[in-house]
């Protein structure tokens, strides 16, 4: 693999290097949603996935690439939570370490599963703190492999390996929905889906507070944006990744943007009449489904449920 792209080979060979590690997660449908839809639609559970998100098909991809000798110094991230669990839980299989750099005000739930995990936690201000410089200077100092969220082919690639399921297990669709945070789960969406079918249709789904993929993709450049403030804090990026904007631009159709009432409605008809329980990103691709966002509506969706971890609590919060 280069450092530059990502391939539907390199997608199906992480494939590979995962199984037995990742859960082939199910696809779920409802006549319901299928009727409220006006679609077909099958949703890829990566809610159901080890640590609660797809975060862990590219954390696992990355780590289990690394020598014995990177393994044996130890692994460095940055995350608002989903790729913090992702990183822990690898590092812990693969027989090393992990020390995450994460957010003050992450959600409790998160922050408990990452310690559970064994990883060590440092906290910065997400308003007024670099993660990423904290985290490259955290990895030199200590010598250890930096494993970032989405900046990354290898992390790229295992992401990809939810649409490859997907496609696999539903082929012929004739669109792919995608939550959009950093984009790295996009871009290996959109790279598996556009190499197996590539007339499909690749929509990516960002908060409205959240807004910078769709309009870097507008500008034909990165665009930053202030710290967004929204229910889904794990599409809080304010500016998408060098590298996947890089695949993004070149494959990724249309972003439509749904707000926090209506992520709040599409996780209450996930519990009403899923019976899922998701987080406020994973559910924004549902989210636009039932807001009428995606228009045209393409005959047969697939939407990826990016995750589910959010607490009891934080969840009635949400709802209530």
């Amino acid at each position: 693999m280069t450092d530059t792209t990502v391939s539907l080979q390199d997608i199906r060979d992480a494939a590979k290097r995962i199984t037995g590690a990742a859960h082939r997660t199910p696809v779920i449908r409802s006549r319901t949603l299928d009727a409220l839809a006006g679609a077909e639609v099958h949703l890829k559970a990566e809610n159901l996935q080890r640590i609660g998100a797809f975060k862990f098909r590219g954390a696992y991809n990355a780590i289990a690439r690394l020598s014995p000798e990177q393994l044996a110094r130890g692994i460095a991230t940055y995350s608002s939570g989903n790729h913090a669990q992702a990183v822990a839980l690898a590092a812990r299989e693969l027989g090393s370490t992990a020390v995450i750099v994460m957010p003050a005000d992450t959600p409790a739930a998160k922050i408990d599963a990452v310690r559970g995990y064994g990883a060590e936690i440092i906290t910065y201000d997400r308003y007024t703190g670099d993660r990423e410089q904290i985290g490259e200077r955290l990895a030199a100092e200590r010598g250890l492999a930096l494993i970032p969220p989405y900046e990354h082919p290898d992390v790229i690639a295992g992401q990809g390996t939810a649409a490859l399921e997907l496609l696999e297990d539903v082929p012929g669709l004739d669109a792919i929905v995608v939550p959009v945070g950093g984009g790295g789960l996009i871009a290996g969406s959109a790279t598996a889906a556009k190499g197996l079918q590539p007339g499909i249709r690749v929509i990516g789904v960002e908060p409205a507070a959240g807004d910078d993929t769709k309009r870097s993709l507008q500008a034909g450049e990165r665009v930053r944006i202030p710290v967004p403030r929204t229910i889904a804090d794990g599409q809080a990026a304010p500016i998408p990744g060098e590298l996947t904007f890089s695949i993004n631009r070149r494959l990724v159709d249309e972003i439509v943007l749904v707000t926090d009432d209506e992520i709040r409605d599409a996780l209450r008809f996930a519990v009403d009449r899923l019976k899922l329980v998701m987080e406020p990103s994973g559910a924004s691709g549902v989210a636009a489904l039932l807001a009428g966002h995606v228009s045209p509506v393409p005959a047969r969706i697939g939407v990826i449920i990016s995750g589910g971890n959010v607490g009891a609590a934080r969840l009635a919060e949400l709802l209530g």
